[in-house]
């Protein structure tokens, strides 16, 4: 959910930090300290982020569909794509033949130009990856568990890393540009939907995770929670409709959420932008009318969960399985109509604070689910008074069930190659 783990009390690592590995410096090569305001070095770094985001949105681009996209001047971009390629950011493809005039040499992204690690941290197991530069996963690695205990994970993702990159060269070692951890904030709050005895759960208060994994690796290390995450490979590796202004609901034991505000992923000023799972919605009490409650109450798998226990069935196919989880019945049935409803009311609320074109649903549940779900949503919203509100398209999600170990690998991609406004500008403190 968004409202879950956060570092603990030692030196916090932020949500997005970076430090100086061999991977970074290689994609800043032209970097500098950027004072307030403008200057060329800010402007030039800025251009090449936004060239390495337009040709990942539309798989290659051609020098010329370049400029005319970003109205910069061919003999700049000419010097850019000449720079991108010698850091082996980009590389070339064949020649588009068959249109007026000289033959088109489009630009793709280098998939070994940069690596990344990700690590999800969950309610029932934690996973660890290795993508490259175009979000292929090259690499996964799963740690089962009955509730996460600090150590243990990190005993898994000492191990982890040196297995998912033993098959690296030493070139793309150094290509190697973070390690991105998606997990809940204040995990040890939710002790009634974990299960863990709350001795092992207080142990996330004062254990950091970041930092305790920046002393096993030598790259610089990213903190995010888990739904923001899962967000943020939405952003980078799916939106296919090219939706600039999103809300995202990622429907995992907890649900949670992100925002996308111009093309960017908004984590907020203390990073707990998109806190959905802690959205106070309409619904039904015991006698009958409706009392305010939190979203996390009535739109997560851990619901779900309950009520196949309660039933007498297994409930562990939801997590060991989460793209197949056979036939279910009329507990998958009624937990989507319970769900759907609920999201509907937390989208409604927040399209009124926010102008978003889209309202998008994933989780970690099988496409099938996910469609089902999305389906009630749109069909509950179509039941509210909107007047003097804009409409939101509500589509699914595309990365599935992976998303938030993805998103936490797309952390240490989107600090360093997208596009990025704070480049240009720099607030005064």
């Amino acid at each position: 959910m968004s409202g879950g783990m956060m570092p603990g009390s030692g030196d916090k690592v932020g949500w997005l930090t970076s430090a100086g590995s061999a991977a970074a410096e290689a994609a800043r090569a032209h970097t500098a300290d950027i004072s307030r305001g403008t200057n060329q070095t800010g402007v030039r770094l800025y251009n090449e982020r936004l060239i390495l985001s337009l040709i990942r949105r539309h798989d290659s681009l051609a020098k010329a569909d370049i400029a005319r996209q970003t109205g910069l001047s061919p003999q700049t971009i000419t010097v850019i794509m000449r720079q991108l390629e010698s850091d082996a950011l980009v590389v070339k493809r064949d020649r588009q033949r068959g249109k007026i005039g000289q033959p088109s040499v489009p630009f793709a992204l280098n998939p070994d130009g940069a690596f990344s690690l990700g690590l999800k941290i969950g309610r029932r197991s934690a996973d660890l990856i290795l993508v490259d530069l175009v979000g292929a996963v090259r690499g996964s690695l799963q740690f089962a568990f009955t509730y996460p205990a600090p150590q243990a994970v990190l005993d898994f993702v000492a191990t982890g890393i040196g297995r998912l990159t033993a098959d690296l060269t030493e070139d793309q070692r150094q290509r190697i540009a973070g390690v991105g951890i998606a997990a809940p904030f204040e995990l040890w709050n939710w002790e009634e939907q974990v299960g863990a005895p709350p001795s092992t759960l207080d142990q996330w208060r004062s254990f950091d995770i970041a930092r305790e994994i920046g002393a096993i690796c030598p790259w610089p290390v990213s903190f995010c929670n888990d739904a923001t995450a899962a967000c943020g490979a939405e952003l980078v590796l799916g939106n296919p409709g090219h939706h600039l202004d999103f809300l995202y609901f990622f429907v995992g034991s907890f649900v949670g959420g992100g925002v996308v505000l111009n093309g960017a992923l908004y984590p907020g000023h203390r990073g707990n932008a998109g806190a959905l799972g802690s959205m106070p919605i309409a619904a039904p009490d015991h006698g009958g009318g409706f009392a305010s409650q939190q979203l996390i109450r009535h739109a997560s798998i851990y619901l779900l969960q309950n009520r196949l226990a309660e039933s007498g069935r297994d409930p562990s196919i939801l997590w060991l399985s989460p793209d197949e989880w056979g036939d279910l019945g009329d507990l998958l049935d009624a937990w989507i109509v319970e769900a759907g409803d609920s999201l509907a009311f937390a989208a409604m609320a927040a399209t009124s604070v926010i102008d978003f074109e889209a309202i998008v649903i994933d989780g970690a549940f099988p496409p099938e689910v996910r469609s089902r779900l999305v389906a009630r949503a749109r069909k509950r919203i179509d039941d509210f008074d909107v007047q003097g509100l804009s409409r939101a398209v509500v589509v699914e999600g595309t990365i599935g069930s992976g998303a938030r170990a993805i998103g936490g690998a797309c952390l240490p991609l989107l600090a360093h190659f997208s596009r990025d406004d704070n480049v240009l500008f720099k607030a005064t403190p």
